[in-house]
């Protein structure tokens, strides 16, 4: 007596166990997210973005590592430098620029402080009069709805689907943080 083989019933298990492993990674540019962050926390809070940059200017060692920097780097590389702007965007950052400026002292009291969200927060305000209590909460609130809108905006312009803003926040959150300390 023979025996059959269910060889269709064994191909079929195997083709759905092979497409079933299959996942969809979707791809989250955080490079080029981290350099839009970068410039975009610079404009607003008024930083120039070299201050961190420690070499003298006349330092014979800089001027040989940035002519061979100069020399070597590919210019594709430098055209893949990433900017992000729109109209909203460039309002949102004006918006913001406005209320950082007037953030600041508050920021200096401890009053206001970064969260690691990319959201401002309401740091120690026992020392504030009632009036400037209210003026730091207006402040914070304001803040945050236009970082909100701008992560949107970011994700949009770059095309990165909505479900990845957190991402987003996380690291515009770094750059607040290096911004006020």
């Amino acid at each position: 007596m023979r025996l059959r083989k269910p060889v269709g019933g064994v191909i079929g298990c195997m083709i759905f166990a092979i497409v079933a492993c299959v996942t969809i990674n979707i791809y989250f540019p955080a490079e080029k997210v981290q350099s839009v962050a970068e410039d975009i926390v610079n404009e607003v809070t008024g930083k120039t973005g070299d201050e961190g940059d420690t070499a003298p200017k006349g330092d014979k060692n800089s001027f040989l590592r940035d002519t061979l920097f100069a020399a070597f780097v590919s210019t594709a590389w430098a055209a893949d430098a990433t900017t992000v702007s729109n109209p909203t965007i460039r309002s949102l950052k004006q918006s913001m620029a406005s209320k950082f400026s007037r953030m600041r002292p508050y920021y200096q009291k401890g009053a206001i402080k970064e969260g690691s969200n990319g959201y401002v927060q309401m740091g120690n305000t026992q020392g504030l009069a009632l009036k400037d209590k209210r003026t730091v909460r207006g402040l914070v609130d304001a803040m945050n709805s236009d970082r909100k809108r701008l992560y949107a905006e970011v994700a949009k312009a770059m095309k990165i689907d909505p479900s990845q803003i957190s991402k987003i926040e996380a690291i515009f959150a770094k750059e607040w943080q290096k911004a006020v300390r």
